[in-house]
């Protein structure tokens, strides 16, 4: 009798949702426990998933972090002044996303893509996760194709790869971030993509970078993503896995992508501050245990793909700021540790007016060299180790020590090559002119020159390149080598318009 009655509701029921077209669904509802400084604890969620979007009563959002057993730790990415004690959370059902797409470029977005340039909402057409997980091996292929940063010293001596994972670390206020902003200027017209992620940055520092950016006109290639230093830990602590999401975007198109990390130490303090918040054990400088894998799986992103994959590739410029000259502290032994080279920054170099201040001794790059175009290396096959030969001279000619002629000559030129390797900021140089003014400092043209006249030769062979060596360079680019011919030629060329401009030599 009870099992015909169950039948007979049932059937009723069943009956009435296909006419009303009545549907049913559960929801999670937890309840707030505790409030933090941009952390939440929530109980009453039992089926949420790592990382999923939590939405708070008041419409505040946040992901889930920590999941416990009988609560989860939540970090918040909104405002949570009204956010109490008591107050309701419930499920989304999804794990946090980023628009990505074409929709970006030219914008400025922060890591759950609201638009923070008054241009608009965003209209992309897709969303993805901003975790994902890196390449295969089999997946990845060489770094063969240089990347073309336009400064000297860097292309010359410590060259990057289309792929490669380069730190830039220094001090504060050495020039960090204008080495990656000049880097994104030169990739006009090379078919790179970039992106410029700010993370903890003052705000005025932020607009600087982004007006520099529109000035040059290079926003139409470039997404800038933002977390600025009074945005909440959570948000920036997201901030580049979300910024690499877009990224990746446009390298499975088969696209080449630049991408800035700016920077990854203040990264590294928000996620102190968020695990701290969580009462997770710390661990050396308060740090948790899995601050190296934080990084690690940030940057094993950034690689080149094969052509089965599309081509595309993903070279990563993550930026981290030491104290005191201390390259042997532990969020920077971590990152060189995982990075394919670095390019490391001197106060000192910077006080004595040497910019960029690139030390060319601590800096390297385990990849790079093996990209550069076969004219560049042979013009600058043994300039790094004649150049880190005449800094030790140099130290030890201070001592008022009589030096041989050989090497007087030596520091001489090295003298010359150091002049050579300034540059001021946002003046990007092609690698033609580069070549060619290496070509003829190898030659001895600068031998002779004082000090203060190698600017006035320096554009005057920028001026010979630009007007009468486009063949020359278009057999560069093709990756030709330069025979004794042609450097004779560009010695000649480069003589003849000396004089004509009436500069002795």
């Amino acid at each position: 009798m009870l099992d015909t009655a169950l039948h007979d509701s049932k059937a009723i029921i069943d009956g009435l949702m296909q006419t009303h077209k009545v549907q049913f669904s559960s929801v999670e509802t937890g309840i707030v426990t505790f409030v933090g400084r941009g952390v939440a604890l929530v109980k009453g969620l039992p089926a949420v998933q790592a990382q999923e979007l939590i939405r708070f009563q008041g419409g505040a959002l946040g992901i889930a972090f920590d999941l416990a057993f009988d609560e989860i730790g939540v970090v918040l990415l909104d405002a949570y002044e009204d956010l109490s004690a008591g107050a309701e959370a419930h499920r989304t059902g999804r794990v946090v996303d980023v628009p990505v797409g074409p929709a970006l470029l030219g914008r400025v977005v922060d890591a759950t893509g609201r638009s923070l340039d008054n241009l608009g909402m965003l209209r992309a057409e897709e969303h993805r996760p901003i975790e994902k997980e890196a390449p295969a091996i089999l997946e990845r292929a060489p770094v063969t194709t240089p990347l073309e940063t336009g400064i000297k010293v860097i292309d010359a001596l410590v060259p990057i790869g289309r792929g490669q994972r380069e730190l830039i670390l220094g001090d504060r206020q050495t020039g960090k971030t204008t080495i990656a902003v000049d880097t994104i200027l030169n990739q006009r017209g090379k078919g790179v993509i970039c992106v410029y992620c700010a993370i903890g940055q003052r705000t005025a520092a932020v607009a600087r970078v982004i007006a520099e950016l529109r000035a040059h006109q290079t926003m139409d290639y470039t997404v800038v993503v933002v977390a600025a230093g009074e945005d909440l830990p959570g948000l920036q602590y997201i901030t580049p896995y979300a910024a690499t999401s877009i990224a990746e975007y446009f390298v499975e198109q088969g696209q080449d992508v630049l991408i800035v990390y700016d920077d990854l130490t203040r990264h590294a303090r928000a996620y102190r501050e968020l695990s701290l918040l969580l009462r997770r054990p710390p661990g050396r400088e308060a740090f948790p245990g899995d601050i190296f894998f934080i990084h690690s799986r940030l940057l094993e992103r950034a690689t080149h793909l094969r052509k089965e994959q599309g081509g595309g590739s993903m070279t990563a410029l993550p930026i981290i700021e030491t104290e005191a000259q201390n390259m042997a502290a532990y969020i920077p032994t971590n990152l060189i540790s995982i990075t394919d080279g670095q390019i490391y920054l001197s106060p000192d170099l910077f006080q004595k007016g040497r910019l960029p201040a690139v030390d060319v001794g601590k800096s390297v790059s385990r990849v790079g060299g093996k990209t550069q175009l076969p004219a560049y290396r042979a013009v600058t096959g043994e300039l790094r180790l004649s150049y880190s030969q005449f800094e030790e001279l140099e130290i030890f000619a201070r001592f008022g020590t009589r030096l041989d002629e050989a090497t007087h000559r030596i520091i001489e030129r090295g003298r010359r090559v150091r002049e050579v390797l300034k540059q001021a900021e946002h003046e990007p140089r092609s690698f033609c002119e580069q070549i060619v003014i290496m070509a003829v400092l190898n030659q001895g043209l600068f031998d002779d020159v004082p000090l203060a006249k190698i600017d006035d030769v320096e554009r005057t062979v920028r001026w010979v390149v630009d007007d009468q060596l486009g063949e020359l360079c278009r057999r560069i680019h093709a990756g030709e080598t330069l025979d004794d011919a042609d450097h004779r030629f560009i010695l000649d060329v480069v003589r003849q318009a000396l004089d004509a401009k009436q500069i002795a030599v």
